[in-house]
């Protein structure tokens, strides 16, 4: 009787394994009649309410049915692909209809949809149906909507191990594929490194091997919890140095003020990125709760449990300032988002570490609940619930509207370039804005807005630079010329003067020299505290500035160097190489400098004091 079970495991394993293989080679030939569609331009390519969707369903669904084969009945995985299949479209057709639109291209994603796919949709996609799936196999396994925390804890760790060796499965099997193409090519046969460049090869092999990693990973359970439970001690014992450095850090800033913190600009998202390290620290120490720890890391845990809220309550605090000062943008709305779910898991925590038991159970059920409530978020976030550019223009254009903000201070490049298809629509709203004192300051900026083609540069804010206020001239009796001081540089730019003459917040060294001998001064300008070359700046005829070349030597590369340039301990002389003429165009050779030599001048300015 025992023998027949086990052959029906056998037998059962074998189905399994055949149907999860076949699996990856279906998503592999799917993947790769996309590719070649996007390549060669037949459908769905030139339709992104068809590609978008399909591409994100079969970068998804099928490691999700891999994991579901075997553990769940034919019938619930149908149902439950069928419900995941259904939220991949939302999310990716809402992706697409953000995008375009109010003066966007609707083909825009269809060029390249495999280098435009939005990313963050595709990234946070991934974690909610990671975190779905986890909740929907463990409520199978335990046949009731809600699963005991063991078996999320088992699940989830299992999942977690399963994609991080199938990752390093893949890594190592093209690894040697590379090593053999590498020597079949040395006796000149060159079919293997032929066929690694293809797509028909690279696409399927890529999701074989995934599809059996996952199955290899699945049938043995054991190896996946010993590494899980090596992986979390070691962990855990990371917890004690944890909870000391963010105690250090609350205790400090009765004394430092909490300004230095916001001078930061990103106080925000490092206080989120303490709670995330803090709250993953200790779930390594409490695993399912069932787990033995030393009384070092239990204490370490009950404090880094109460450490959460302080945390949280000041990135409160710090993304309100912003919000009230600046207005609500995309990154903000993120940002509150993650601090709800921060919230969820401090005031959990904390009313967790203050219960008598010995060990944090409570947080069981915290984290369950946080885990319905970051699918929530998710959902919101990346549908039209609580599109983050959405509540973020809306916000914008109401402050602007309303007077909170001038006309000539606002970011209408943010509307332009970082609102989608609702900047688009608010910015062709204010081109023809009729009403209000700064109606025609509006629609002339806004219109101008609507033309800019150029994503990555402000060309607004690049006119606002004070560049007397950012450069300091050595030595202090020199001044910067007016002309110098007073030209408003483009875009284009910006592209290749150092940082001072083109954002707020950056500064630069600038000395005054005659280079070239024509009784004429150039100006030598330098970052501050940044490794670009010191650009050469020559006044032509007409009075504009340009770049007429670069210094050899980057501007922090060699402190000693810096010091006497700024202290005038310099002089002009001949260089030791001849320049080449080669087509009219003179090429000059470019002396090599050991950061050695560095050392050998500090020395001697130290020995000569």
């Amino acid at each position: 009787m025992e023998q027949d079970e086990t052959t029906l495991e056998a037998q059962v394993s074998r189905r399994v394994m055949a149907l999860r293989l076949a699996t990856g080679l279906a998503q592999g030939a799917l993947l790769y009649w996309l590719y070649q569609a996007d390549r060669g331009g037949w459908w769905p390519s030139g339709t992104p309410y068809a590609m978008i969707p399909l591409l994100m369903a079969c970068s998804l669904l099928p490691a999700m049915l891999i994991s579901a084969m075997g553990h769940m009945a034919p019938k619930k995985v149908a149902q439950w692909m069928a419900v995941a299949a259904g939220v991949v479209l939302i999310m990716a057709l809402h992706a697409v209809n953000r995008r375009t639109g109010a003066g966007l291209a609707a083909g825009a994603l269809s060029k390249g949809a495999f280098a435009s796919m939005p990313g963050p949709v595709m990234v946070f996609g991934a974690a909610f149906m990671y975190i779905a799936h986890v909740l929907v196999m463990a409520g199978a396994s335990d046949k009731r909507r809600i699963a005991s925390y063991d078996t999320y804890f088992e699940l989830a760790w299992k999942l977690t191990v399963q994609l991080m060796f199938s990752v390093f499965f893949v890594g190592a099997l093209w690894l040697v594929l590379l090593m053999g193409s590498g020597l079949f090519s040395m006796v000149k046969l060159d079919f293997l490194k032929h066929m690694m460049e293809a797509s028909w090869f690279v696409v399927p092999v890529v999701c074989f091997a995934w599809s059996c990693a996952m199955h290899i990973t699945d049938v043995r359970p054991a190896i996946v919890r010993g590494i899980r439970s090596l992986l979390l001690v070691l962990l855990s014992w990371i917890l004690p140095v944890a909870a000391l450095i963010v105690s250090g850090f609350l205790c400090a800033l009765p004394f430092t003020g909490l300004d230095v913190l916001w001078a930061t600009r990103h106080a925000t998202s490092l206080l989120l990125a303490a709670d995330a390290a803090l709250i993953v620290l200790i779930n390594a120490a409490f695993q399912n709760g069932r787990a033995k720890a030393a009384l070092v890391v239990r204490v370490s845990a009950r404090v880094a449990a109460l450490l959460i809220l302080p945390l949280t309550a000041i990135a409160v605090y710090a993304l309100g300032l912003r919000v009230y000062d600046y207005g609500w943008t995309a990154d903000r709305v993120v940002a509150a988002a993650c601090l709800v779910l921060a919230g969820c898991y401090a005031l959990g925590y904390a009313w967790a570490a203050h219960r008598y038991e010995t060990w944090l159970c409570a947080i069981a059920n915290v984290n369950v609940a946080s885990a319905f409530v970051f699918l929530a978020l998710l959902l919101a976030l990346f549908t039209p619930i609580a599109d983050p550019a959405r509540l973020s223009v809306n916000n914008q254009v109401a402050r602007l509207e309303k007077g909170r903000t001038e006309a000539a201070k606002f970011d209408f490049h943010y509307l332009r370039f970082e609102g989608e298809r609702y900047g688009q629509a608010a910015l062709e709203r204010l081109s023809r804005q009729a009403s209000g004192p700064e109606a025609a300051l509006i629609r002339e900026l806004a219109a101008k807005a609507l033309k800019d083609t150029d994503r990555w540069h402000n060309g607004h804010q690049v006119a606002q630079i004070s560049v007397a206020a950012n450069v300091k001239v050595w030595p202090a009796s020199a001044k910067l010329p007016a002309s110098f001081a007073a030209q408003k540089w483009s875009p284009e730019d910006a592209r290749a003067i150092p940082s001072c003459l083109s954002s707020v917040g950056a500064y630069c060294d600038a000395m005054m020299m005659d280079i070239d001998g024509d009784g004429r001064q150039e100006i030598l300008l330098f970052n501050v505290d940044s490794y670009s070359q010191p650009a050469l700046f020559k006044e032509r005829g007409d009075g504009k500035w340009v770049v007429a070349g670069h210094l050899d030597m980057s501007a922090s590369g060699c402190n000693p160097l810096i010091g006497k340039l700024k202290a005038g301990e310099y002089a002009l002389v001949m260089p030791r190489m001849k320049a080449l003429q080669v087509g009219g165009q003179v090429l000059q050779f470019q002396s090599e400098f050991d950061a050695g030599d560095c050392k050998l001048i500090e020395a001697a300015n130290v020995n000569s004091r």
